[in-house]
């Protein structure tokens, strides 16, 4: 867990908030029914999930009610069928600078069983955004520290700003990045990993997308456009076809090929070909048209 340095303590949020569960979403719908006020969801009429985490005062740190949020949020989005795509923002001048100070604070004088539970809901909260069955793209700007750099390698795209920072700066507060270490590892491989937690050396965007964090850096003014670009390609794919994307590279990591890996990969698309999607995404093929899932992304949040 980790911060910007010098910014206050969170004023709004307080550790025995509890979001409603079975949150449901509909289109054009405004925000969150629980707390609108620190996290903002927002389904446009595309299908595109809008999550906006929504306290610049503390630089979008997160604390355990957001935590919560966040993971209901997921959770939910990822069982909607309305929902094609999630974006992950951050309001303000940072996307998020990992945990709140008095979130630290309070681990700090937990008990050992408090802060494993502490642990496991926070894991349980990078899970929701990795195991998302939607693709997830973080925009990122200013700052992506500890638990924020965290996020950004649990999404499947990251575009970031050409003044966005990425830091895994746990160790300057005499703790590990533990729970987003396996998502960390995941998106730059573990030399990369190990040599940022070891120094907390901060990466600008180029040094992040070097290493393979970040895929596109833009102007800050130019992330809308650069988003719009990235969604248009999306929405022209089979929806169930991303689904399936996401799932079965989820479960493959760089090794020898097994057995187990070329008999999972024949029954997956084996069993995809035979989907009313793939055929009708054959069908336009050869009819030179476009398929009936692709729609044009609009920013309508």
């Amino acid at each position: 867990m980790t911060r910007t340095p010098h910014h206050s303590n969170s004023p709004g949020s307080r550790p025995d908030e509890n979001p409603q569960r079975n949150v449901a979403f509909k289109p054009g719908e405004a925000d969150l029914p629980m707390d609108s006020t620190e996290l903002r969801v927002r389904i446009t009429t595309s299908g595109l999930a809008f999550v906006t985490l929504d306290r610049p005062q503390v630089h979008n740190a997160f604390d355990e009610a957001q935590i919560e949020r966040l993971t209901m949020s997921f959770e939910a989005l990822s069982a909607n069928d309305t929902v094609r795509v999630v974006i992950l923002r951050g309001s303000g001048r940072h996307f998020c600078a990992g945990a709140d100070i008095g979130w630290m604070r309070r681990a700090a004088q937990a008990s050992e069983a408090e802060n494993l539970e502490d642990a496991l809901r926070f894991s349980r909260m990078m899970r929701a955004v990795a195991d998302c069955s939607k693709p997830v793209i973080a925009v990122v700007q200013g700052a992506a520290f500890g638990g924020g750099m965290g996020l950004a390698c649990a999404a499947d795209i990251v575009i970031a700003a050409d003044n966005a920072r990425f830091a895994l700066t746990e160790a300057k507060f005499g703790i590990l990045p533990a729970v987003i270490g396996p998502y960390v590892v995941n998106a730059i491989g573990r030399r990369h990993a190990m040599e940022l937690a070891l120094t907390c050396r901060a990466l600008s965007a180029p040094q992040a997308q070097a290493i393979g964090l970040v895929q596109h850096i833009v102007a800050s003014e130019s992330l809308d456009a650069a988003l719009l670009d990235v969604l248009r390609g999306l929405l022209r794919n089979g929806p169930a076809a991303l689904r399936e994307i996401k799932k079965l590279l989820g479960q493959l990591s760089p090794q020898p090929i097994s057995d187990t890996t070329i008999s999972l990969t024949a029954r997956t698309i084996a069993r995809v070909r035979a989907t009313a999607e793939a055929r009708e995404g054959f069908t336009a093929f050869v009819d030179k048209r476009d398929p009936g899932w692709v729609a044009e992304p609009m920013l309508d949040y």
